[in-house]
């Protein structure tokens, strides 16, 4: 179970990512939203202070300071910018997949473009058009030919698709259903990889999200990540610590909607007194406050069992459909206690309300990390 005391090194990783997001961060997150400008300068400063690969070895340029120290570092990130939280969220994902399922040689090749910031991003390719919540049923195929597999087909809301240096792309390469599909590294500008549509998207407006499109994408055989029909496997172990990463983004911006809300409550007259002394709004403060505890107990929760080597899928869904629902009842609340200012660009809590709306739709939506926890639940 979850340590309360942190150790030096979870708390240093804090601090770095915590100094970073006030001083550079912060400062740029509503002109970023303002012009959908992906940080890409941010993300190289970030890699230099070990915030792209904080769970993968030092052997390839990783922090090596686990699962937790991972789950500090996104909820200060988050917390000044959820649109840079989500490009090292997706990044560190990737690359600790490649950590896990690839050979000597991916982990050697791709790991430490990933943490150096070399590669501006990664990319986790496994969303269809016709397919989110049941990657079981994706079209986009992988046919064996000597010496290369080649990729046809079509995916949908990639994270940094356009920025990718590597992505993870999961390919049908054998019969339907699960066990027929695997996983294969694709590098950024891989003749017959194209680059689609650019979504237009309610927030997150400096994270890229796009669509590609293989049509006969000819890649190495040594490019299948793990066994063939592995894939399936790959993803859904992927997904489990991504969840936590997520988890760890509501609660970040869930923090920045509080303390925005403790700040204009304070400032704010109405009636001759500070809005702050009415029962109203301290109500509202107290379920915010204790909403947003809650979510990071079980964050980090899910977090120590991932770093312990011990199975964690039912709380890492756990924390991420309570705290993707938590922080969507924070912010709205922090509009509320705004007013009219709440719905303006002024203040950035209009921000975090619109940048929050995702946190319940992507990793797996509310409805299958409920699914997943009945599952594990009534299972025994």
């Amino acid at each position: 179970m979850y340590d309360f005391e942190l150790t030096d090194v979870q708390i240093a990783v804090r601090e770095v990512a915590r100094q970073f997001a006030q001083r550079r961060l912060a400062p740029a997150a509503r002109q970023a939203d303002r012009e959908g400008k992906f940080p890409a300068v941010f993300l190289k400063e970030m890699a230099g202070l070990g915030l792209m690969g904080v769970n993968v070895p030092e052997a390839l340029g990783g922090a090596e300071a686990g699962a937790v120290a991972y789950a500090l570092a996104m909820m200060e990130i988050s917390g000044a910018c959820a649109s840079t939280s989500v490009a090292m969220g997706v990044t560190n994902m990737v690359a600790e997949t490649i950590c896990r399922f690839g050979s000597d040689e991916q982990k050697k090749r791709y790991v430490p473009e990933l943490t150096s910031g070399r590669f501006e991003a990664a990319s986790f390719a496994l969303s269809e058009p016709q397919c989110g919540s049941d990657p079981a049923a994706m079209r986009t195929n992988a046919r064996r030919d000597c010496k290369y597999w080649i990729l046809n087909g079509e995916k949908q809301w990639i994270t940094s698709g356009d920025h990718a240096g590597v992505m993870v792309v999961w390919a049908r390469s054998g019969k339907a259903g699960a066990d027929g599909i695997s996983a294969f590294l694709v590098e950024g500008g891989t003749r017959g990889l194209s680059i689609g549509k650019h979504e237009e998207k309610m927030g997150l407006h400096a994270s890229t999200t796009v669509s590609l499109a293989f049509s006969d994408c000819r890649i190495p055989a040594s490019a299948l990540l793990g066994k063939e029909g592995e894939g399936f496997r790959i993803a859904m172990a992927a997904l489990d610590g991504g969840r936590i990463g997520i988890a760890s983004q509501s609660v970040g911006i869930g923090r920045a909607a509080l303390a925005a809300s403790v700040r204009y409550a304070n400032e704010r007259q109405a009636f001759g007194h500070p809005i702050a002394d009415f029962q109203a709004i301290k109500f509202q403060i107290a379920d915010m406050a204790t909403e947003l505890d809650a979510a990071e107990l079980l964050a980090l929760r899910a977090a120590s069992l991932k770093e312990a080597g011990r199975r964690f899928t039912r709380e890492g869904s756990m924390a991420k459909v309570f705290a993707s629902e938590a922080v969507n009842r924070v912010v709205s609340k922090a509009a509320q206690i705004h007013g009219g200012y709440g719905y303006i660009d002024e203040f950035p809590v209009e921000r975090y309300f619109r940048d929050a709306r995702v946190t319940t739709i992507y990793e797996g939506t509310s409805e299958i990390q409920r699914i997943v926890i009945a599952r594990s639940i009534l299972a025994g």
